[in-house]
Parts: structure tokens; sequence; C-alpha cells
């Protein structure tokens, strides 16, 4: 039966197990994984606003934070939601609004951490111009440009999917409203969605991003190989490991979740990725830049120490 989404008030999420038992795990997993990741990136969020860490590394890092708190909440809380609830509807607007909101967060990140990968190349290849290069006032227009490109660049694949005027059914085989299931049960012509969707994920969405922070890593790489001797390379090269991590790691599962023939096939294997993607990655990213990061803990240990000190 085709329906006008005119008439449409809300859609179904079918989520990612109809076993009542795995809906039960799930649940479980992705509550502790949301309040591990909201505590940590608030962890991080306090601990850049510690007047020593006023850098453009922990300014970006702050940034990042946000946007993982941003994007893991956009994309998790209709799953804790259904789950006590035992409701699965989301309607019309909010689910637009939702795939807006995510797309962009998306493409926010990638874009920090391309803004996050040249200031480890200036740190590393340009130390001596650091901090008149990566002043605070270009950090600030550079973080402003990348929210502000995000927003902006996911329009037009936006608008296409909002102007769809039929549809096959309104469940929606994903656990959040995404582009890719909504082009799978449209009755429309989807050829103009999956073109600016390839033309985006091959240019300023994801490939632009990753040549840039490949460019900056090339530069990084042959400048800690001219360092003589083997503790400066390992001192050169741990400032940047962190953020080496969480790029791979960022990019190996959106190539897994985006990059296929079609947007419409495997949608069950894209949502494990998407799982991992909106679930796992931005709870990692704050344990992998505090875990061994000694400015984070020292900052940390100082707010602690003033806290009992206001106490």
């Amino acid at each position: 039966m085709y329906v006008n989404h005119t008439y449409i008030d809300y859609f179904i999420i079918k989520g990612i197990s109809d076993d009542p038992l795995l809906q039960l795990l799930i649940f479980l997993v992705v509550l502790i994984i949301y309040l591990i990741t909201l505590s940590g990136n608030l962890t991080i969020i306090i601990a850049c606003r510690d007047p020593q860490l006023h850098t453009a590394m922990y300014f970006f890092l702050g940034n990042l934070s946000v946007i993982d708190i941003s994007c893991t909440t956009v994309s998790q809380h209709k799953i804790l939601i259904h789950f006590i609830t035992g409701h699965k509807t989301v309607s019309f607007f909010a689910c637009m609004a939702q795939m807006y909101m995510f797309g962009s967060l998306q493409i926010l990140e990638l874009v920090i951490l391309t803004a996050m990968s040249y200031d480890r190349y200036v740190a590393i290849c340009k130390p001596l111009h650091y901090h008149i290069i990566m002043n605070p006032r270009t950090c600030v227009l550079l973080a402003a440009f990348c929210w502000l490109f995000a927003f902006m660049e996911v329009l037009p694949p936006f608008m296409v999917v909002y102007s769809f005027s039929c549809y096959i059914t309104n469940e929606i085989n994903h656990f959040f409203c995404d582009i890719v299931p909504l082009t799978q049960i449209t009755c429309d012509d989807t050829r103009l969605v999956e073109t600016l969707f390839f033309i985006e994920v091959l240019g300023p969405m994801m490939f632009i991003p990753f040549l840039l922070t490949f460019a900056s890593y090339v530069f990084i790489i042959a400048s800690i190989l001219k360092i003589r001797s083997s503790s400066g390379r390992l001192k050169a090269f741990y400032t940047c490991s962190s953020h080496l991590t969480v790029v791979i790691l960022l990019y190996t599962t959106l190539f897994s979740q985006y990059l296929s023939p079609s947007l419409g096939r495997n949608l069950d294997a894209k949502k494990v990725f998407a799982l991992f993607n909106t679930a796992a990655v931005p709870m990692l990213n704050p344990l992998i830049y505090s875990l061994k990061n000694k400015d984070v803990n020292a900052a940390l240990m100082r707010n602690k120490r003033q806290n009992k000190g206001d106490h």
C-alpha cells in the first residue's frame, strides 16, 4: 500500500531485534555504554577548562567531546525510550529532525578531526611557530567554520529525502531515522538522493577530510623520521597517537557502514556497524585520549583538589 507522507503522522522504528531477550540485552549494553560515554566526555570537557590546557589541541578535543555526547544522544535515545515505554513510534517531523542532526554531527566529527590533524601537523612540523599559527582566534574561526560547514553540507540530501511524496510502508528497518533505511521504504525515485549522497561521500563529507588528514600525517611521519634520537621520535609520535587511533576507528566504521554499491542493501549488517559507530566510538574517544594523557589526568587531579578545597 502506497501512502502519501502528508498523511503520515509517524514512523515505526523496527529496532535491532524482535527477540525480547535480545532487546533486553541490547538495552542494558546501550544504557551502560551511554552512561560511560556521557561521563567520559563530560570529564574531558571539565578537564579542558583547566587554564593549563587552554591550547588548540584541547580546544578541539572539547569540541569533539560535545559532538560525541550529542551524536550518541541523538541516535541512541530511541533505543532506551522504546524499551522502557514499549512504543516504537516517532513522528514524521521528529524523524526528519533526527536524520538531519545525526548526519550533521557525523560530518562535524570528521571535519573537527581534520582540524585536529592540522593542529598536530603544526605542532610537530612547525613547533617554533605553533602558538603563532594556532592562536585562539584561529582556533575559534576554524571550529566555527567546521560547525557551519557540517550543518550546511547535509542539507541537499536531507531536502530530497524530506520531499519524498510516498512510502511503501512506515516501518523503518533501523534503530533510528537515517538516510539509508528511509530511501529503502520510499516509492519515489531515489536516484537523485543516492547520487547526492555518493558525491558527498566522495567529496566534502568523507573523502576530502580523509585526504587532508592523510596528507597531514604524511608530513608528520616525514618529520618524525628526521628526528635523530629514538626517544625524540617516540615522543613526537606519542603526541599524535591518540588522534590517529580515533581517526582510524571512525573512518573504518563509516566506510563499512556507508560505502556500498547501493544504499538499500545489507541493512542488517549496516545496523551493526551503525550501533558500533554511534555507541562504541563516542565511548572509546575519551578513553583513548585520557588513559595515557598526563596533561588531562593532571588537570582532573587539580580540579578534584580544587573542589575539595572549596568544600
